[in-house]
């Protein structure tokens, strides 16, 4: 039994998990409050789950590892952006849409009690058809370089993040929290969410067990369903397809399967995953990170889901809950013990350090399996 356990989560995920045990466990003996420390790996698992999650739907088709992550959190990002450059224009409208039919709940009471709600749905409304769109590009162009998937994915990722640092200055934006206030125009590094949707995860039916420990409910429930619609989504018709498409291509093609659309579904879901992750990531974190913002997201998503037992041609939902809290436990833990232990203040280069050092761990390791 413990033969069989060891073979399938294989020594080094095993270790990993040891280590991050060693560091809960160390912590009372540094100083560092094991309560403090649980509470902040939970909020970064919710934080990074669903873009995590956005890694299963390529991988399972066959299209690689997505490094081209940065173009859904793009999708995400001018989701956010319009949501709050359009707030006021949305709730209006939301108003005179239940004068219109009647609909006596929807009044102007309601709008103002449910705006940050609603602010973030509309985020999230605004920016899926966008990550749509730009995911079905990105589908057609990587059907057309099979073979080369992930490496033609790090030029998307990379070259979308370098035009955007150009659109995000051009765009029309207007709204006074956003731009620029010399210039009156082009859009600030980093822009706070607080008065629009700041927590409005994070804090919905957050559980207190002590003035240190805070289970960020919302948040979490929010990544089971979104990962229990990617679930049920791969076990229908479609979602066997895709796996089928990435099992064995020619068996597929041969039972009727039409290839590259099923890569291309798969592409357009994980961007869409890819750009409700960052609103989700926003909401909790506090600001919009724009320009170079999207460079340093997918690498640690891509470390996240190999860490948990993904491969470059199989992963499930397992694997990001796994590899997801694995990393950023580590990631929360190694920091703190650390700095307790040497009286001083390391965080930003140890936490640099760890995370590169996770990072290419994952993508050095075995990472074919068979299916």
């Amino acid at each position: 039994m413990i033969s069989k356990f060891i073979q399938n989560a294989g020594w080094p995920r095993i270790i990993i998990a040891l280590f991050l045990l060693g560091l809960f466990i160390a912590a009372p003996f540094v100083g560092v409050r094991v309560d403090t420390s649980l509470a902040n790996t939970l909020v970064r698992f919710g934080m990074n789950g669903v873009m995590v999650l956005a890694m299963i739907p390529m991988v399972q088709a066959g299209c690689g590892l997505n490094f081209g992550l940065p173009l859904g959190i793009i999708a995400g990002l001018l989701g956010a952006t319009l949501s709050i450059e359009w707030n006021v224009e949305i709730l209006a409208r939301l108003v005179e849409f239940g004068g219109k039919y009647n609909l006596s709940w929807l009044n102007e009471a309601f709008v103002t009690n449910w705006r940050e709600p609603l602010g973030f749905a509309s985020a999230i409304i605004i920016a899926v058809p966008i990550a749509a769109v730009l995911g079905w590009f990105y589908g057609k162009l990587l059907n057309r370089v099979k073979g080369d998937e992930m490496m033609i994915a790090t030029y998307v990722g990379f070259s979308s993040v370098s035009f955007m640092c150009i659109a995000w200055l051009l765009l029309p934006y207007k709204h006074p929290t956003m731009v620029w206030g010399y210039a009156g125009k082009g859009l600030r590094t980093t822009i706070s969410v607080e008065g629009y949707w700041l927590h409005v995860l994070s804090d919905a039916l957050a559980i207190d067990v002590n003035e240190h420990l805070r289970i960020p409910t919302g948040m979490l429930i929010f990544f089971a369903v979104m990962a229990i619609l990617v679930w049920i989504f791969m076990r229908s018709k479609t979602g066997t397809a895709m796996t089928a498409v990435g099992s064995n291509p020619e068996f597929a093609r041969a039972s009727g399967v039409n290839v590259d659309k099923m890569r291309t579904i798969s592409v357009m879901l994980s961007t869409v995953l890819g750009a409700i992750g960052i609103i989700v990531y926003e909401q909790s974190f506090g600001f919009i990170q724009l320009y170079m913002g999207p460079f340093y997201m997918a690498l640690p998503a891509v470390a996240s889901i190999l860490l948990g037992g993904a491969s470059v041609n199989k992963a499930s939902i397992l694997n990001v809950i796994v590899g997801t809290f694995l990393f950023q436990g580590i990631l929360t833990m190694t920091p703190s013990v650390i700095n307790s232990y040497l009286q001083t203040d390391m965080s930003e280069v140890i936490r640099l350090i760890v995370s590169n050092g996770m990072i290419l761990y994952a993508l050095t390791r075995k990472v074919r399996a068979g299916r």
